[in-house]
């Protein structure tokens, strides 16, 4: 009984702490994905993303999990990705057969997005082989609309992350997908044999150094539902030889046009503007989100972004691998950045493998934190003794509202402590009861339901974006919440973290206020509207044009 009140009395003041509730919630469905303790093949350490989605339009937010394969298949039903829908009742159920989205193949990375404009959110997974877009019908189905859509590829590619974007502000959504490997499993290296196939002195799997890298594409939606490859025309295309992973999608000049970037590993990542006319220039050495602070290469993975300090500028987060911090790249005005990492405490974890994050307001107090998931990609660490594990805890910082954070990890609880094999971390409050939870795909293990136990009393409001000149699903407004003299600023986005895609609906913590002052939608189109004195603790259905206020549940 004494125990229990310490931690209550604990938690009290530890307002950021989780408990993983995946199993009792009915995520039942293990990742796979390549060997489990061995590796022969890089293809098997990047593992899968996860996205949450809002599918059958209930207003309760679902889970789709990628997922992989493995080079030794067993009898019986192979690996496929896995639909849940929200019971509204913080269970979920397995509907992947009757949604249609059975699949077996090396999933990557997952976006969504209303691509056709007809109120359904659609979905795009990546491969290694070929991508695939599913069309949602709005009856809770899915069908594959990649040959129809102009989406087949002529070759086999290493499709990573991806984003819907209406780079043209046409109202169309178009499609960017990033690359990874040149990879043919007939020519790879076996572990051990190459230069780049050693790590700690152990035969690992060989690259990405050593490799042949990429470029990315660019699709342009004609509004016909088949997409045109612009890859060249764009100049997204002219980049090559980059191993891309993350992809983060914003306004980083605040021009009013969506801008991309790409997180590369062991490359310079990359920065394309949108120059207002269908091409892009890259400016990431320019920008300066190319390198880390000393001018050195880094190996990006996943990437996310807010304004965590609250000037009106995005800032950007990019994970990498160990024995190199994390990157905090702080916009400073004019699409410049300065990566300030180390003074806002966020470099000093360096031990750990990043791969998903994201920004996400857990204490509602009106400030985005930070959230890591963390995995090595050499299992055969575990059994070699060299002080590095395969799974490894989670990360938490706390934005302090000063730009700097606080690493709460360790007070968190044992779903961040304990160590996990994560990759793909995607956000949303799937109980509408203005706490975020974050989902975790971790690889060749059951996925995390992450949800806070220890909750303060402060207010929040969350805002779902629909559009009508704009594309329907608002991707690309930027939304922005005054309270007082504290102004929030976030956009809705497609894509981000490592490969996943969290709820398009944008939430934001409140602190004490019981109103909002004002809630301003600028939307792709360059209508803006205006939300006053709005009160807190609810979920806002906004139609562009219209600045009326609908409640849903």
């Amino acid at each position: 009984m004494i125990f229990a009140w310490f931690i209550l009395l604990l938690a009290a003041d530890l307002p950021i702490q989780f408990i993983d509730v995946a199993r009792s919630a009915g995520l039942n469905s293990q990742n796979v994905f390549g060997g489990i303790a061995e590796k022969k093949y890089i293809l098997e350490t990047t593992g899968s993303g996860v996205a949450l989605i809002d599918y059958d339009g209930d207003g309760w937010t679902d889970i789709f999990l990628v997922n992989g394969t493995t080079f030794n298949p067993t009898t019986g039903a192979q690996p496929t990705n896995h639909l849940y829908r929200n019971l509204k009742n913080g269970e979920f159920e397995d509907v992947t057969a009757a949604a249609g989205l059975i699949r077996t193949g090396w999933g990557q990375g997952v976006c969504t997005g209303d691509y056709d404009n007809d109120g359904a959110i659609d979905l795009f997974v990546t491969y290694w082989g070929q991508n695939v877009l599913y069309r949602n019908s709005g009856k809770g189905t899915f069908e594959d609309a990649t040959e129809r859509a102009g989406l087949r590829q002529r070759q086999t590619r290493w499709g990573s992350g991806c984003a819907f974007l209406d780079y043209d502000r046409d109202g169309q959504l178009d499609l960017f997908v990033s690359n990874y490997i040149q990879f043919d499993l007939a020519t790879a290296s076996l572990p051990g044999t190459q230069p780049f196939c050693q790590f700690l002195g152990l035969a690992v799997n060989c690259g990405p150094r050593g490799l042949k890298g990429e470029s990315n594409v660019l699709y342009r939606n004609n509004g016909n539902g088949i997409f045109s490859d612009r890859s060249e025309a764009s100049g997204v295309a002219k980049v090559r030889g980059n191993f891309g992973l993350g992809v983060l999608t914003g306004d980083f000049d605040n021009d009013g046009w969506t801008d991309i970037y790409v997180a590369n590993d062991t490359n310079a990542s990359l920065l394309f503007r949108n120059n207002h006319d269908g091409s892009f220039e890259e400016v990431g050495v320019f920008a300066g989100v190319a390198y880390n602070s000393e001018g050195k290469e880094t190996s990006g993975m996943g990437v996310t972004a807010a304004d965590y300090n609250a000037d009106g500028w995005l800032d950007i987060f990019k994970t990498n691998f160990s024995d190199e911090s994390a990157s905090l790249y702080r916009g400073t005005g004019d699409g410049l950045f300065v990566e300030e990492s180390e003074l806002a405490g966020v470099g000093r974890n360096k031990k750990w493998v990043g791969w998903g994050c994201g920004f996400a307001d857990f204490d509602n107090d009106g400030w985005p934190d930070l959230f890591v998931v963390n995995g090595h990609v050499y299992p055969e660490l575990d059994r070699a003794n060299r002080g590095v594990s395969f799974r490894q805890p989670r990360i938490v910082y706390r934005n302090l509202g000063t730009g700097r954070f606080a690493d709460v990890s360790a007070a968190a609880g044992p779903a961040i402590t304990n160590p996990a094999s994560g990759r793909g971390v995607a956000f949303g409050d799937l109980d509408n009861d203005g706490a975020i939870e974050a989902v975790v795909n971790n690889m060749n293990d059951y996925p995390a339901l992450l949800k806070l136990i220890a909750r303060t009393d402060d207010h929040w409001i969350t805002v779902q974006t629909v559009g009508v000149k704009s594309n329907r699903s608002g991707i690309g407004a930027r939304v922005v919440c005054v309270t007082g003299k504290h102004r929030q600023m976030n956009e809705v986005r497609s894509g981000g973290s490592h490969f996943s895609q969290s709820d398009l609906r944008l939430h934001f913590g409140v602190g004490s206020n019981q109103r909002v002052d004002r809630i301003e939608i600028h939307w792709p189109s360059g209508i803006v509207d205006q939300l006053r004195d709005i009160p807190v603790d609810r979920v806002l259905r906004v139609e562009e044009g219209s600045s009326r206020l609908v409640r849903k549940p």
